[in-house]
């Protein structure tokens, strides 16, 4: 299981035409499933993410979490994360996990970070041609990977 998490001032996604997510300063987070992963890795990045300290303090300092902000997260699905590009020049997506199982663990893990934090949860639709906007605070982005339960 890999995201990337963006720390942003507000994000946004649309699918087909319609807005299905929107918040102000929080998290915008990329969501790819592999195969076999479980809801033991939802788990772990959730409480990881959760109280990631991102955000800055009165001295400027990375010292808050999301919490401490008053901010939200936007999840969006993206088996793309999952690309294997050591052969040739067309990315493979063999370690996606199944599109049914993948959509599941996106609907657990948004409902992970539900309820691990006080602001809003929202998201994109799964499997869908999405348009997403936001915009990067900092810029600052961490990736995390969650293999067999262990956060790299």
């Amino acid at each position: 299981m890999k995201t990337v998490i963006q720390r942003v001032t507000r994000a946004s996604v649309v699918a087909d035409g319609v807005l299905t997510g929107s918040i102000g300063k929080g998290f915008m987070i990329l969501f790819g499933a592999a195969e076999g992963d479980t809801e033991k890795e939802c788990d772990r990045l959730a409480d990881k993410i959760s109280r990631l300290r991102i955000f800055e303090d009165s001295e400027g300092k990375t010292n808050l979490a999301i919490d401490d902000v008053g901010g939200d997260i936007l999840v969006v699905s993206q088996f793309t994360l999952l690309a294997d590009c050591r052969k040739g020049n067309r990315p493979s997506f063999i370690k996606s996990g199944p599109p049914e199982e993948a959509e599941r663990l996106y609907e657990y893990f948004s409902q992970a970070l539900g309820q691990r934090i006080k602001g809003k949860v929202e998201n994109g639709v799964f499997g869908a041609d999405m348009k997403v906007s936001l915009e990067n605070d900092g810029p600052f982005t961490i990736v995390l990977e969650c293999v067999d339960g262990n956060i790299l």
